[in-house]
Parts: structure tokens; C-alpha cells; sequence
């Protein structure tokens, strides 16, 4: 049994894009920055059990995929 790969905190758990974390930003580079998008928006319950387990609390959903949730494609 392998363990589980430590997920990238700058990328999307769930379609592995880039995130645009601004938290991770400035906690990779030390660079101060502004509020990240997601303090702005509401996830969904069913959106955040769709997580892996081993990305949860690690890695933040992207605003794509956050997006696609409230309002799917042709929806």
C-alpha cells in the first residue's frame, strides 16, 4: 500500500488547475496579499464533499470549479 501523494496547495483537488490561492501565495512567497477570492463566495456543501480526503483542509477548490458547481455548464 503506497500513501496517499500530498497534494499540491496551489492547485485545484478537483480538476488540478492552478487554484490562484492568494493565502497560499503569501504563504509560499511571504508576499503579503489581498483577500482570496473564495472569502468572498459560498461553497456548497455537496461541492466540498466532492474533496479527496487527502487534499481537505490542504488544497482550495478553484473558482472555475467553484463556478461550474452554482451554475453548471448549459444550466
Amino acid at each position: 500500500m503506497t500513501p496517499a501523494a500530498v497534494p499540491d496547495p496551489a492547485l485545484c483537488p478537483l480538476c488540478s488547475q492552478p487554484n490562484r490561492c492568494a493565502m497560499e501565495a503569501e504563504r509560499a512567497s511571504g508576499t503579503p496579499q489581498p483577500p482570496c477570492w473564495c472569502t468572498q463566495v459560498d461553497f456548497a456543501p455537496a461541492l466540498l464533499d466532492r474533496i479527496p480526503a487527502a487534499a481537505q483542509g490542504r488544497a482550495c477548490v478553484c473558482a472555475r470549479c467553484q463556478a461550474q458547481f452554482v451554475a453548471p455548464p448549459g444550466g
